[in-house]
């Protein structure tokens, strides 16, 4: 018998490849899973990892879920304008967005940088699939109230996860199995 559960589709922020990261360890969990491939610290052209975005979708026959992390949830927004694959969506879990439109702390990307990357400004439409936007309290790259916004912005439902800083390794995250309930929820709902 076929399976008709969706391929999850995993779109990395602009680091580059963590093996403790709880991408990484969802997507050695799962299945039916494609990833984004990372393009390098150094590489914030927004335009290239768009294409990226869409040719893994297109190359996925049958629903997806998108399982988006930091900047990769921005990616996300700015895909879902120019996309010809919104349909095949099934949902998108959206981990702690940044708040690119402030600067953020040393070592990540200044607002020129950004700016200059194609990144900003940030879209603010509402995207064209149902969508979490996970959301931490204590997030150095985007202040909760903000994020708030943009999750309303793109009409996405919110999850409190709580002080859980960027939800990544430095902030004490490896495995992070509420990822795969959210998924869950949005393949069921």
């Amino acid at each position: 018998m076929k399976s008709t559960a969706p391929t999850v589709l995993i779109v990395p922020g602009l680091r580059d490849h963590v093996s403790e990261h709880w991408q990484t360890l969802l997507a050695a969990r799962l299945a039916q899973v494609r990833t984004v491939p990372p393009m390098g610290r150094e590489d914030l052209n927004c335009a290239d990892r768009v294409k990226a975005i869409e040719r893994e979708i297109a190359a996925i026959k049958g629903l997806v879920v998108i399982v988006a992390h930091s900047g990769g949830c921005v990616m996300v927004a700015h895909w879902a304008r120019t996309t010809r694959h919104a349909d095949a969506v099934r949902g998108a879990l959206l981990a702690t967005p940044p708040d690119f439109d402030s600067p953020m702390p040393a070592g990540y990307p200044s607002l020129d940088a950004l700016q200059a990357g194609g990144w900003l400004p940030v879209p603010r439409e509402r995207l064209p699939f149902r969508s979490l936007v996970a959301m931490s309290r204590n997030d150095p790259l985007g202040a909760y109230e903000r994020v708030g916004e943009l999750a309303q912005a793109w009409g996405s439902e919110t999850v409190d996860l709580g002080n859980v800083g960027h939800l990544n390794p430095a902030s004490g995250f490896g495995e992070w199995p509420m990822a795969e309930v959210l998924i869950q929820r949005l393949t069921t709902e």
